[in-house]
């Protein structure tokens, strides 16, 4: 029970990760526990009000577990230049999870590794909603994080150029959404 009381605390350490968006109606930044606890719950929800064909069970796993590298290595700025670079440090950080003696998550790595670069409807469907909960986040916090950071209309498109493909639904929102936040001036026009 130790070694197992151990690991529980170790995944409780994602608490203490903050991310860049703000919790609407306060004055905190959420964090990557909240993120992955919303983002499995959206992901659930949209896959049944879209009545998609994804495993649900395994569309969960995927979420939970996608931001657990983030207990070694912090979260990294959408916006961020050392993006491209943020998931072999967040890899490293899963391989010490897996090797933890009280996990009992026994393919830990191969859910983290295809909700990183699998390419699975459910997969598809978490990258998708993945994306879009800090765009509404930043909607209801009248853009708070794109105007901390400067962010650029551009960038925030080209982040969730992807969706169009898989979720043209969501997309089509997202572009609308865009338009508005620009217009408010939460968004550089660039």
């Amino acid at each position: 029970m130790t070694q197992i009381t151990e690991f529980l605390l170790e995944l409780d350490a994602l608490k203490r990760v903050d991310r860049r968006s703000y919790v609407p109606q306060t004055t905190r930044f959420e964090n990557s526990a909240e993120h992955s606890w919303h983002l499995a719950m959206a992901c659930w929800s949209i896959a049944e009000l879209f009545q998609l064909d994804v495993n649900h069970e395994k569309l969960l796993k995927l979420a939970l577990v996608h931001d657990l590298g983030e207990i070694d290595a912090g979260d990294t700025f959408l916006y961020a230049e050392s993006r491209s670079e943020a998931h072999i440090e967040e890899r490293e950080g899963i391989v010490r999870l897996q090797a933890h003696s009280g996990n009992g998550i026994s393919n830990l790595l191969e859910v983290w590794d295809e909700q990183e670069s699998g390419s699975s409807a459910e997969t598809q469907l978490l990258k998708a909603i993945d994306r879009l909960l800090p765009f509404l986040l930043n909607l209801n916090t009248q853009g708070k994080t794109w105007r901390d950071h400067g962010v650029k209309r551009s960038q925030v498109a080209g982040m969730h150029a992807f969706i169009a493909t898989s979720f043209p639904v969501i997309h089509e929102w997202i572009e609308l959404q865009l338009d508005y936040a620009t217009k408010q001036g939460w968004l550089l026009d660039a």
